[in-house]
């Protein structure tokens, strides 16, 4: 079955934060759904993001959450894909490429210059997923100066 993917509000908070607690637990981090959904709950009442939810069978199945960023030398937006995750049970079911097939769509509509996303340098399954979808790993590009301590 095919996935239904759809933007998030603020309603849809009590949904996304479990997914979005697994996201964070994955990546090492302790758990606490309450963090998870009052963080969501920022990001989405500010405007600071933009979440696509999966669903199979009314379920949701996975998340990515993008941040504007924007592009100075050519002078038009930008977005980070922040985070992807999809729970364990709904993986190989076209979950993730639906994903990214929607942050695609969304890039184009919003006129973005590019997408930008970041995995851990060992989640290679990760890694394989975003080249079969026609991400282009950049090795000579980016620097990132830590302001806390971190796994990516």
């Amino acid at each position: 079955m095919q996935p239904i993917i759809k933007t998030a509000g603020i309603e849809d908070v009590k949904i996304i934060a479990p997914l979005f607690d697994a996201y964070r637990v994955f990546y090492q981090q302790k758990t606490d759904i309450e963090a998870a959904a009052s963080f969501l709950s920022e990001r989405l009442s500010k405007n600071e993001s933009t979440i696509f939810i999966a669903f199979i069978n009314e379920t949701a199945v996975g998340f990515t959450q993008l941040c504007p960023v924007f592009s100075s030398v050519s002078l038009k937006p930008a977005w980070l894909l922040n985070d992807l995750y999809v729970a364990e049970k709904a993986r190989k079911q076209g979950v993730a490429n639906a994903l990214l097939n929607k942050a695609k769509e969304f890039g184009i509509e919003k006129n973005a210059k590019w997408l930008l996303l970041e995995t851990a340098f060992d989640n290679y399954n990760a890694q394989a997923l975003y080249e079969q979808n026609g991400w282009i790993k950049q090795t000579d590009l980016f620097y990132q100066f830590a302001l806390s301590p971190s796994i990516i």
